[in-house]
């Protein structure tokens, strides 16, 4: 999933946005990589690499990727209600990718028959419940945490399509 914008934004209320929406979700949150270029007349350049983790069951677990690519990025100090404010005018580029990790204690791991029998319960016994129910809830919160960040970007709707969903609030 990815999400564009070119504007003036608040970098780090978005930032907290995710890190307090991982922390309410029960996962565990943190940044492999921050790269500031030098800056040009233009801006600076950054990359950044945020990973959130949560151990779903005793095998599976959720793996949610971000990799944030900004341009010509700039702090421009504004005063919004008599109050100055540093925000962020960039082009920034947010994409964001799920996976289901399998056997993460590495209960199936060891001689050949063991790891035939983790074949046969993840494609066999687990298989419908991995379609019907895991993949389902990640992409869901892939896309609450997607409508989430539009909305720090004034780029939707207020309402959200997909709230609650999960019988989540």
């Amino acid at each position: 999933m990815r999400l564009r914008y070119n504007g003036l934004f608040d970098f780090d209320a978005l930032y907290a946005a995710v890190v307090d929406w991982a922390k309410m979700q029960g996962y565990m949150w943190f940044e492999k990589t921050y790269k500031h270029k030098v800056p040009s007349p233009r801006g600076a350049k950054q990359e950044l690499d945020w990973i959130l983790t949560k151990k779903v069951t005793n095998y599976l677990s959720h793996e949610i990727k971000f990799t944030i690519t900004s341009w010509d990025t700039t702090e421009v100090e504004v005063t919004i209600e008599g109050r100055k404010k540093s925000l962020t005018n960039a082009r920034i580029d947010i994409v964001m990718a799920g996976k289901l990790e399998y056997d993460w204690q590495n209960l199936f791991s060891g001689s050949r028959f063991i790891k035939k029998l983790g074949d046969w319960y993840r494609n066999i016994v687990f298989k419908k419940e991995l379609e019907s129910v895991y993949y389902d809830q990640l992409h869901y919160r892939i896309l609450d945490l997607h409508a989430i960040m539009k909305k720090y970007f004034d780029m939707q709707a207020k309402k959200y399509a997909y709230k609650g969903y999960l019988g989540e609030s």
